[in-house]
């Protein structure tokens, strides 16, 4: 699987941002700070997702950062692709040259799965996760328990 740290922190950041946004900006240090991830590293990303839509600027005194959608209607999934992140767990990257030029054995069973994780992170919004912070008492660290399946929600490939 290939989520790397890039779409984790872009996901911790945003929700970091849904969560403090109340009535002012928020700054990209205060973001930092409360998440341990590095100023430059979280400019990066953010430039990225402004470019996206995701995420408006405010310049100057009191400026840093608003969510520029409403929390239903970003995605978990639109955050990751924002930052340019690839969720795949195929050998290919999905180009079917895994094995000799042409797909592997397993190759339909890792684009199922990609699809599987696609439509669950499609699914969720921050504002489930907002919710299920403010559930847990909201700390500075964002604490995040995906949903568990059951017996009646397992995966088929």
């Amino acid at each position: 699987m290939r989520l790397t740290t890039k779409g984790r922190f872009a996901v911790t950041a945003m929700l970091d941002l849904a969560l403090f946004e109340a009535d002012k900006p928020v700054t990209l240090a205060g973001i930092s700070e409360r998440q341990s991830i590095s100023l430059s590293y979280l400019e990066q990303l953010f430039s990225r997702l402004r470019r996206q839509g995701l995420v408006t600027s405010v310049r100057g005194p009191g400026g840093g950062y608003r969510l520029a959608k409403s929390h239903q209607e970003i995605s978990v999934s639109d955050i990751i692709t924002a930052v340019d992140e690839l969720i795949d767990a195929t050998q290919c990257g999905g180009n079917e040259n895994c094995h000799e030029d042409g797909p592997c054995m397993t190759h339909d069973l890792w684009t199922s799965l990609n699809n599987k994780i696609l439509e669950y992170l499609s699914g969720v919004s921050l504002a489930d996760m907002v919710e299920m912070q403010k559930k847990k008492g909201n700390g500075s660290e964002i604490v995040f328990s995906p949903r568990k399946l059951g017996t009646s929600e397992a995966v088929s490939a």
